[in-house]
């Protein structure tokens, strides 16, 4: 018995139907993987790292560039009012700051061995109360031979510091010890018994004034930083 005529057209729809289902299922599959793939490229491109600075290595002494080889690295920083204290360090080791405790008004030393670079001794002495001008002549006299001697004055290191005090200290290389006046900011780095090159920082100083100075009554403090060779003597 053969099919009739309605029965075709309706097998033949049928057929038409599954196809366009079929490649309409297909199409959208196509497009739902294809969004996907974009959608995990853009968060991949979001992923990617951001591309940045490397963090500057920290020098020692917090030099901004590190010294050469064969070299010492210093740092003499003075204080700065009565709440910033004096600060000494020599090849990255502080020698006198406030958490070592042993740093106080008036002018604060700090001797180091030149030859092995290690501290000797570190003291202050306060030039606004008691006569500690002698005991500073002392002990800058009883530095040996080879003894580099970094000083910074915190508050006053003026008031009480007499002539011949400051005399040893010129004698020691200072250009300025002879202008300090009552709060002045002062560093120096000074050798006994040997020369220290003449294109390093060796010295500063800022005096007080009513219209500069930054704190109330106190001038900035200053700082002086470089590098020493190790093969002077």
């Amino acid at each position: 018995m053969k099919p009739s005529r309605h029965c075709l057209m309706r097998l033949t729809g049928l057929l038409l139907t599954s196809l366009a289902a079929w490649y309409l299922g297909f199409f959208i599959a196509a497009q739902v993987l294809q969004t996907t793939i974009s959608n995990a490229e853009f968060q991949g491109i979001r992923k990617k790292p951001v591309l940045r600075a490397p963090v500057p290595k920290r020098q020692k002494c917090d030099h901004w560039s590190p010294c050469p080889p064969g070299n010492y690295a210093y740092r003499i920083l003075s204080g700065g009012g009565k709440g910033k204290m004096a600060k000494i360090c020599f090849e990255d080791e502080l020698l006198i700051s406030e958490g070592n405790g042993n740093v106080g008004r008036g002018i604060n030393i700090a001797t180091v061995n030149y030859k092995t670079g290690k501290v000797t001794s570190t003291k202050f002495f306060d030039m606004w109360t008691g006569d500690h001008s002698g005991e500073m002549m002392s002990f800058i006299r009883n530095a040996q031979e080879g003894t580099l001697l970094l000083m910074a004055t915190h508050d006053d290191g003026s008031t009480l510091l007499k002539n011949d005090a400051k005399k040893l200290v010129e004698e020691l290389g200072s250009k300025e010890i002879m202008n300090i006046k009552f709060r002045s900011s002062w560093v120096f780095i000074a050798a006994k018994g040997f020369k220290l090159p003449d294109d390093i920082q060796k010295e500063k100083i800022n005096h007080s004034d009513r219209k500069t100075n930054r704190y109330n009554g106190w001038p900035a403090e200053i700082q002086i930083e470089g590098c020493i060779p190790r093969n002077l003597i």
